[in-house]
């Protein structure tokens, strides 16, 4: 019922939700007046991202010497690097849906807990995509 795997996940979830709401990753308006740079622009995000590049970018460099992570036997590390159609694609998307709804899959579920409308329609309407993508990704498949 509960692993260590299942345990380590949902601590490290809710620190990273409780992060999401202490920076204001939660807040779509915060998000809105972020992405507004010819607008009332709020640059106080970017000391949020600078501040997860800059933890990433050290801790990444220290646990990969690791021979394994501490609950998987092996790494997961992202080996493809180029840049294909779907990725522009989905980055497209992914980019058009925080600038419209304000909110990211992360801090949109975390904002449930809010029980604020915005963030269930967003929830709903990010999961509705998520079974066309996966409709439309098995078509395309079939068609080949």
């Amino acid at each position: 019922m509960f692993s260590k795997n299942n345990l380590v996940s949902f601590v490290v979830g809710f620190i990273f939700a409780i992060g999401l709401g202490i920076s204001g990753m939660t807040q779509s308006a915060k998000v809105i007046g972020f992405l507004d740079v010819f607008g009332q622009w709020d640059p106080s995000l970017i000391f949020v991202m600078a501040g997860a590049i800059a933890v990433h970018f050290i801790l990444f460099k220290i646990i990969i010497k690791r021979k394994s992570p501490v609950i998987a036997n092996q790494w997961h590390v992202p080996n493809k690097k180029e840049i294909t159609p779907a990725l522009v694609a989905g980055s497209l998307m992914f980019g058009a849906g925080w600038g419209l709804g304000g909110f990211c899959p992360g801090p949109a579920i975390t904002s449930l807990a809010s029980f604020q409308t915005s963030p269930i329609i967003f929830v709903i309407s990010m999961i509705f995509g998520m079974f066309i993508f996966k409709f439309a990704n098995n078509f395309l498949k079939l068609q080949k």
